[in-house]
């Protein structure tokens, strides 16, 4: 085996932190101790270790609106916790910052009840009390629809008040398109709904409406919202007072959570990173603060090593928002830096109670994915 991949098992240990180990270290020795093999990491990589931090994050979203959402407090709160625990066991610590523009959930409320909602790049913003006014729909037959897909769409419609909303239902043609031909015609506010033709698309519908087919900007100036299939039926109806609500962005610096262990070979960098922000949904103590958690436990558990390769430790941030937080960080660093790194490890939602035991398929040697992974992939699986 050689010397670049010893460290890579010690970091793949990290997959199955999330299970319980049979610990034979207690944990005044585990304090004191150097693990240095894999076995003395697996005994002092915990469960109980790995539960620690994600109560941690939870008290973080408890305390902050719900969630660990990049650009809002829960998140700040996260990465307080990341820095003062790796400290605390010794590690210098650095921040990563990147630019970041912060996108609040939008809303609609029906009749003074709030509807679970997606999200559009791309959209404008504001804040439009009104009616809807469906726009082409394919209730019947879903798999047919092309709601907003052409200005003839709008035909025939009134949309001359003050506040009129277009319902379109998702199918046939770009996010951005739909939305153009709506505030062409004198919509207000937009709302796309899901398609419905399948059970991937029913819930509520997120996505890109930044550009049109052509690669120019939308310019979108309406606030543009996703509803799912069901709430797009019943707004179709008619009858009620609709608020879409889409608020500014927000351009804001948020930091990744870099930690390294030096090791005697400074040219070999083994990386084992993890997303720490959660949706604005919830608090994403799964997605991903299993992840986080385990890595975490990880670094504090190798603290005291002198590896022979370096080890790095990253928590990334807004990876929801689009893999911001890790994109620049990588688009940051020199060519020779990158040279520098042997492999990555990534641990993404590895807390599953219906988990299974699974190689990626690093070469595509099996010929049923989209062809090999990136550079080194297929070392890692021979691995």
């Amino acid at each position: 085996m050689s010397s670049r991949f010893r460290l890579a098992l010690i970091a793949a240990v990290m997959i199955v932190s999330s299970l319980p180990a049979i610990a034979t270290a207690g944990p005044q020795a585990c304090d004191v101790r150097v693990n240095n093999t894999v076995d003395k990491l697996l005994e002092c990589v915990t469960l109980d270790g790995v539960r620690a931090h994600q109560a941690a994050f939870q008290a973080a979203a408890d305390a902050n609106g719900g969630n660990r959402a990049a650009g809002l407090p829960g998140y700040d709160a996260s990465v307080d916790y990341i820095v003062e625990t790796l400290e605390a066991a010794g590690y210098d610590v650095e921040l990563d910052p990147f630019d970041f523009t912060f996108l609040a959930l939008p809303t609609i409320t029906v009749d003074g009840v709030e509807l679970e909602t997606g999200s559009f790049s791309g959209t404008g913003s504001g804040s439009v009390t009104g009616t809807v006014i469906p726009v082409d729909l394919a209730l019947a037959d879903p798999s047919t629809s092309t709601s907003g897909c052409e200005v003839a769409d709008f035909s025939g419609l009134d949309f001359s008040g003050p506040a009129d909303i277009a319902l379109m239902q998702r199918g046939a043609c770009f996010f951005s398109t739909k939305a153009v031909n709506a505030e062409a015609a004198g919509a207000e506010a937009a709302i796309i709904f899901n398609q419905g033709n399948s059970p991937t698309r029913l819930g509520p519908v997120s996505g890109n409406a930044t550009a049109l087919p052509d690669g120019s900007p939308s310019n979108i100036g309406i606030p543009l919202v996703g509803a799912s299939f069901p709430d797009g039926v019943a707004l179709a109806a008619g009858g009620a007072t609709v608020v879409v609500t889409v608020d500014p962005p927000v351009e804001t610096v948020q930091y990744n959570v870099i930690a390294e262990l030096p090791g005697k070979n400074d040219n070999n960098v083994v990386m084992a990173g993890a997303h720490l922000d959660s949706r604005q949904e919830g608090p994403g103590v799964q997605d991903n603060g299993t992840g986080s958690a385990a890595i975490l436990e990880a670094a504090v558990q190798m603290a005291k090593v002198k590896p022979r390769n370096t080890v790095r430790f990253a928590w990334w941030g807004a990876e929801e928002s689009g893999l911001i937080g890790s994109t620049a960080y990588v688009n940051g660093l020199s060519q020779e830096e990158i040279d520098r790194i042997a492999l990555y490890l990534n641990f993404d939602m590895i807390g599953s109670p219906n988990f299974v035991y699974f190689v990626y398929d690093g070469d595509d040697s099996d010929g049923v994915g989209a062809g090999p992974g990136p550079e080194g992939s297929a070392q890692i699986e021979a691995f």
